[in-house]
């Protein structure tokens, strides 16, 4: 039989099963949805019940309603076929892989979920160890229908003869495949190397390196997911969150999860960490890293104990007909001693309360002395304590605060160098106040930090009744948990590009993650923060006494082709060691286009080479650009309008990737930033098939 013939007739055979396969999913969605309309149905004309037994039923109701969403979110989910794999073991028998696992109605398998022990090898087998698998399949489908099988032959001479064997190798037709505009799921194509990651134990430090395309967020990702599935009782209630760099990123990354049934996880851009707060403007390279030091927590801590701006300078109140007076030095005075005892200020009003009425007291006995006379001092402070004129100077003299009040403050210049005063210079003194005092585009990045910051530092305002802080289930909205604000009890933390977080960054981020296990995702190579050892510190702090951690290392790189990783490693090589970039495994026989052009022209040259690209491939096209030309180019593009294209900053870019791409003025990306060569490194990275560059300057490219 001839090689598509026999194709033909594997791609049946896969066919026919994949169908019992969704005729079953069917089935098991038609009983979810059964139990969910019992469930609504519990409770109904209940009203001569007894209060107990009302609420039993609600509760039965509401359990029965929450896993009937539960299991109609898993089966619902977003997937690009459910069945991706087979395995052909040497006792002839064989099993099915794929994203969810299903049991017919007698409970035999027909497909396994690609987590359990049982699918392990046919992400792990290889020809010196095939773990008794003769034949790995690779089932590419489209939704329901098998389009194409790949084979790999681990045990040459076991394999019967009625066993067809097709296909070159699933990992690279998966890598040739058009790009969309969201990260697609790797379960099918898991290498060896990413998958001992995944699987490696949950708990402590696990630390993922690697250069660009080696797939270390899609492992992260995957991890995240296998670790829901085998863990599901240590880390399900509790949650995972995941934090990205960037509203693209995340936005980018959105399906990933879902697609493999995993429901329970939150996405987060290091803009929206905070609760309440969405920041997507980057500040320029020299002003976040000022923002980012942990010089700021110091700047902080002594803003907030300065004296508020609308705060009275003297206090005046009438004792049994004597005037009793504190002016602004002993004012302060009683500050600083509020402040020294530790306490936030949100939660120090009474002790602000106490040591006021001390110091009247201490005026009242101080005049007796002098007439002579004597006083009550408990029964001076206790009528003065009940003054509504002392209220109300409390009410001013120590208001509550509120983050962004503090860092608006700091835009007076004065005030803002005497928080600083021997921790910046006074050209760092005047960036920052100026960028303080104009909130007229809301807040960047690196702010969210300094919020969350002073959030902590000041202390929640005190609530007229008790917030409710156990974890909610709203049936009504498939289970989804309702959790209190500023959460921090995640049970795993996932930060990706977390080279780039800044120390404060860090401390924010290890507020969510006090109790939790971490999956942290980085490469050295392309960090954008200047002071790694500062950084480090933060990190190690925000990791607390986890004393386990692990290390891994990718070092293929899947998404570049040769040609194109060439000239990237090319303009990093002064700033990394050969062993620090990876190794890209595909040729396409494609180099990249290098244009020089008139910075006059470089509209129309950056149109022609967008057309030129949207021409030749058949997925996205990203055009990366310096942070602040982000709405020029895209002025330039307004009238090729295209859901395949999409302009990025330079910092925005990060853990993207495109089927080709225009990148503009690459001189502008290294002057942009502290790390100059190493964000450029990062733009070079993002294209799979072509790239073409646009320079009017060549002295990017490195003398040879």
């Amino acid at each position: 039989m001839s090689e598509p013939r026999v194709r033909r007739a594997e791609i049946a055979i896969e066919q026919a099963h994949v169908d019992t396969v969704y005729t079953r999913l069917a089935e098991l969605r038609a009983q979810a949805e059964a139990m969910r309309t019992k469930g609504y149905e519990i409770g109904h004309g209940a009203g001569r019940e007894a209060i107990f037994e009302q609420a039993s039923m609600l509760f039965e109701r509401d359990m029965m309603v929450y896993h009937a969403n539960q299991t109609l979110q898993t089966l619902d989910a977003e997937y690009e076929g459910l069945v991706f794999g087979r395995l052909d073991h040497l006792d002839n028998e064989h099993i099915y892989v794929g994203r969810l696992g299903i049991r017919d109605a007698e409970f035999d398998n027909l497909v396994t979920d690609w987590r359990a022990p049982a699918a392990a090898a046919f992400y792990q087998a290889t020809a010196e160890e095939p773990m008794d698998v003769v034949r790995r399949r690779v089932i590419r489908c489209s939704g329901q229908n098998v389009l194409d099988v790949d084979d790999d032959v681990l045990i040459a001479d076991a394999v019967p003869e009625n066993m067809q064997i097709v296909g070159e190798g699933a990992l690279m037709a998966a890598l040739g495949r058009s790009r969309g505009e969201k990260m697609r799921d790797i379960v099918a194509t898991i290498q060896k190397e990413q998958d001992e990651v995944i699987r490696a134990p949950w708990r402590g430090v696990t630390e993922i390196t690697g250069g660009p395309g080696t797939g270390k967020t899609a492992v992260a990702l995957h991890r995240a997911a296998y670790l829901l599935y085998r863990h599901r009782r240590q880390l399900g209630g509790a949650g995972v969150l995941v934090i990205g760099p960037s509203g693209v990123f995340t936005s980018y990354i959105s399906r990933v999860l879902p697609s493999m049934g995993e429901t329970n996880v939150e996405l987060r851009a290091l803009g929206e960490v905070l609760d309440g707060l969405e920041a997507t403007r980057q500040d320029p390279a020299p002003l976040a890293a000022i923002k980012g030091s942990l010089r700021m927590r110091k700047i902080l801590l002594r803003a907030l104990r300065d004296t508020p701006e609308e705060a009275p300078e003297d206090m005046k109140i009438v004792y049994r007909g004597e005037v009793l007076r504190l002016n602004a030095r002993e004012l302060d005075k009683v500050r600083r001693k509020v402040h020294t005892a530790g306490g936030p200020p949100n939660r120090s009003r009474i002790r602000a309360a106490e040591l006021l009425l001390d110091a009247l007291a201490a005026k009242a006995e101080q005049h007796a002395k002098d007439d002579g006379r004597q006083i009550d001092k408990a029964e001076l402070i206790t009528e003065l304590g009940e003054r509504i004129e002392f209220h109300r100077f409390l009410v001013v003299w120590w208001p509550i605060l509120y983050p962004a009040q503090i860092l608006r403050w700091l835009g007076t210049e004065k005030r803002l160098a005497s928080a600083a005063k021997g921790l910046l210079n006074r050209n760092e003194i005047s960036m920052l106040a100026a960028d303080f005092a104009d909130r007229s585009r809301g807040w960047t990045i690196a702010d969210v930090a300094l919020l969350d910051e002073l959030r902590v530092l000041i202390g929640s305002p005190p609530k007229s009744r008790r917030a409710r802080q156990n974890v909610e289930v709203n049936p009504e909205r498939g289970g989804a948990p309702t959790r209190p604000e500023h959460y921090d009890e995640y049970s795993h933390v996932v930060v990706d590009e977390s080279q780039d977080l800044s120390p404060m960054q860090w401390r924010m981020v290890g507020r969510r993650g006090k109790y939790a296990s971490w999956t942290v995702v980085g490469d050295p190579v392309q960090s954008s923060w200047p002071d790694p050892a500062e950084a480090a510190m933060a990190r190690d702090q925000a990791f607390g006494l986890k004393t386990t951690r692990r290390r891994f290392t990718l070092r293929t790189n899947y998404r570049n082709s040769a040609e194109i990783f060439d000239l990237a490693a090319k303009v990093v090589a002064g700033h990394a060691e050969a062993d620090e970039l990876p190794r890209a495994v595909r040729q396409t026989g494609i180099t990249p286009e290098v244009r020089p052009v008139e910075a006059s022209g470089l509209e129309a040259a950056t149109q022609a080479a967008v057309k030129e690209l949207m021409g030749t491939v058949e997925g996205t096209v990203g055009v990366i650009t310096a942070m602040d030309r982000v709405p020029e180019v895209e002025g330039w593009l307004a009238e090729l309008s295209d859901e395949r294209l999409k302009v990025v900053g330079s910092l925005d870019s990060k853990g993207l990737e495109y089927d080709a791409v225009v990148l503009v003025e690459p001189n502008d990306l290294i002057t942009e930033s502290t790390t100059g060569r190493r964000v450029l490194y990062v733009a070079l990275t993002r294209a799979t098939q072509q790239l073409t560059v646009l320079a009017s300057n060549p002295d990017w490219i490195p003398a040879a």
